[in-house]
């Protein structure tokens, strides 16, 4: 049998993150994930943004998370020589005068910190874009090319041996006082789940409110639109090069469709149609599921009553802003060194943890 000190279950980006800052820190790591293309994390488009939502609000501990993700993304950039993130500006357009207004009035309590650069009431003339109330520059944001992340991860740890392409059966997995054994290969004082939406499926973290949420994104051309930052007005358009962008994402609710819709396409086509006149040209599209929290914050710690199991995820449409911090928060957590915020554990649903059951 083959010790470790720590099992990964789930490579998207919280448990890559994870796994990567364990390895760093000189912890012998050893990940399953059976590589599927559509999870959540292949399919973002790696958004990062400080002022989100309909509501025109600072994203959670944004001061926090997004400069420390940005040198994590840039650190990453310089091992492999191969850029991930894209520190480009955000201009989040104003849908209406009286979106405008409200902004405005707010504006000067400076909710938003460091973050708005620029607040314009008129269409600041970016080629292709239609922005007739004017909108916010926001600054400090910009998106990471997620799936080439994972790749690259991935490549290395198939090639390292440390990443398994297959899935963890969780009933092979043994717990005992001094840590775990699996299918009666491997050991490990440790081991923690990452995967995502799956985890509603999981015998020890089933219980946790984690509810699966599809969202939908279009790769489409659109030569002339602007592309020296991010558009996001009832939908996020980031460039990725050569005229090219990804637009997204859509939200659905269960029950829904497996794989990409119909529906999907023309949600976000529409959406795009509200940004730019400019006629565009779909080349792919694709789905995954998300996995949301009912209260719009991750979970993360020990289970409260198997201290050999931890959790990390429910991230949302947040995972690439979230994923850097809170997997060296885990990190330091699980070497003792510190402890999950309140408003980030697992700990607050405890009382969701059936009597009697792991």
């Amino acid at each position: 049998m083959t010790d470790y000190d720590f099992l990964v279950v789930g490579h998207g980006i919280a448990g890559a993150t994870l796994a990567y800052v364990l390895r760093e820190r000189g912890h012998r790591v050893l990940v399953f994930d059976p590589g599927q293309a559509n999870s959540a994390s292949n399919v973002a488009a790696g958004l990062m943004n400080p002022v989100a939502g309909k509501r025109f609000a600072l994203s959670w501990r944004a001061a926090e998370l997004l400069p420390f993700a940005g040198a994590f993304y840039r650190e990453l950039a310089q091992r492999y020589g191969q850029t991930f993130f894209y520190e480009t500006p955000i201009f989040k357009l104003f849908n209406s005068l009286e979106e405008q207004n409200a902004v405005l009035a707010r504006s000067a309590d400076r909710p938003w910190g460091e973050f708005v650069a620029e607040l314009t009431t008129t269409d600041p003339n970016l080629p292709g874009v239609h922005a007739p109330f004017g909108g916010a520059w926001l600054r400090g944001g910009g998106h990471v090319a997620v799936r080439e992340l994972l790749a690259t991860l991935a490549t290395e740890g198939h090639n390292a041996g440390w990443l398994r392409a297959k899935a963890f059966d969780w009933t092979q997995l043994k717990i005992g006082a001094d840590g775990a054994s699996y299918a009666g290969q491997v050991r490990a004082r440790h081991v923690i789940c990452c995967e995502g939406a799956a985890t509603a499926r999981n015998p020890y973290f089933d219980w946790l409110p984690l509810t699966p949420n599809q969202g939908e994104v279009l790769d489409v051309e659109c030569l002339g639109l602007s592309d020296a930052q991010v558009l996001n007005r009832g939908a996020y358009v980031v460039p990725l090069g050569a005229g090219q962008f990804r637009v997204g994402a859509t939200y659905r609710w269960p029950p829904f469709s497996e794989g990409i819709t119909a529906v999907g396409r023309e949600e976000l086509a529409a959406r795009l149609s509200v940004i730019t006149d400019l006629p565009f040209a779909v080349l792919g599209q694709r789905a995954g599921v998300r996995p949301a929290v009912r209260d719009r914050r991750p979970l993360l710690g020990p289970h409260p009553a198997v201290p050999a199991l931890s959790f990390c995820g429910g991230y949302g449409s947040k995972g690439v802003m979230l994923a850097p911090r809170l997997a060296t928060l885990l990190a330091d957590c699980l070497e003792g060194r510190a402890e999950i915020w309140p408003d980030a554990s697992l700990q607050r649903y405890n009382a969701l943890r059936p009597v009697g059951v792991i």
